[in-house]
């Protein structure tokens, strides 16, 4: 018999995540690209990339669900749904219980809760401010002349605890800045920056009960993920390739499609 597939396109304001699943839920093919000033074609590239890891080609999918903020520029796809839903639908399947996910990512930090069926309860984003989010590390990164990539494992050589007066971005970087010409240690700022993102996550909701993180400020920074257990006395379940865990939510949907919105 010819498999069947299913795909997930997440059109985030950051990266574009695409996702192939086969019929037994396990992933096939994904791929990750930067969103280009021409999300039409960063999008087919992006799904491109992903079929080829997949080896498959645009005839084998059955359906295709798309989410994220350009997910109405995702022509390919069959129908679409929120990104709440995606990134709820995605982590239920990781782990299925009554949960509480927190979601980081470029332009956005959001709170979702779900019960044991994983149904969607509510949910609490940020207001539109860059604090709390991906770029607000990028920020940082570009004032300090640091590579994005290097925050991370800068954060984790601080021995000292510490916590920056400002919550806007524009302003944390030039109080960074400030501070380091009066003789603190870059890699105690740093980590200030990530506590910063830490208290915006606690501040915007209660985190109760069980607790799933996704996106992809996670992916690459797992200081975030020590400093939040460390504020809510838990430990906290992420999931393999948080990155793409809206993408596999989209999938699913397209597998099983009764949760499209």
């Amino acid at each position: 018999m010819t498999k069947r597939y299913y795909a997930g396109i997440d059109v985030g304001t950051s990266y574009i995540k695409t996702v192939i699943l086969d019929e037994t839920k396990g992933i096939a093919g994904s791929f990750i690209k930067k969103t280009g000033a021409d999300l039409q074609k960063s999008i087919s590239t992006t799904f491109q990339d992903s079929m080829q890891t997949a080896g498959i080609s645009l005839d084998a999918i059955e359906q295709i669900t798309a989410t994220g903020f350009g997910r109405n520029k995702a022509y390919l796809a069959d129908h679409s749904i929120t990104e709440i839903s995606a990134h709820a639908r995605g982590a239920y399947h990781f782990f299925p219980y009554k949960s509480t996910i927190i979601d980081i990512g470029g332009q956005d930090t959001k709170i979702i809760k779900i019960n044991q069926n994983g149904t969607l309860v509510r949910f609490r984003m940020n207001r539109k401010c860059a604090a709390g989010t991906g770029s607000f590390l990028e920020e940082i990164a570009y004032k300090l002349d640091i590579p994005l990539n290097e925050l991370n494992t800068l954060a984790h050589k601080s021995t000292k605890e510490m916590a920056l007066s400002s919550y806007c971005t524009v302003f944390a970087a030039t109080e960074i800045l400030s501070r380091i010409k009066e003789g603190e240690h870059i890699e105690d700022l740093v980590k200030c920056a990530f506590e910063s993102i830490a208290r915006r996550v606690i501040e915007l909701d209660t985190v109760q009960g069980t607790v799933v993180i996704t996106g992809g400020v996670v992916t690459y920074n797992d200081i975030i993920i020590k400093i939040l257990e460390r504020y809510i006395g838990k430990d906290i379940l992420v999931p393999q390739n948080p990155q793409i865990c809206g993408a596999i939510g989209a999938a699913l949907t397209a597998m099983v499609p009764e949760h499209t919105d």
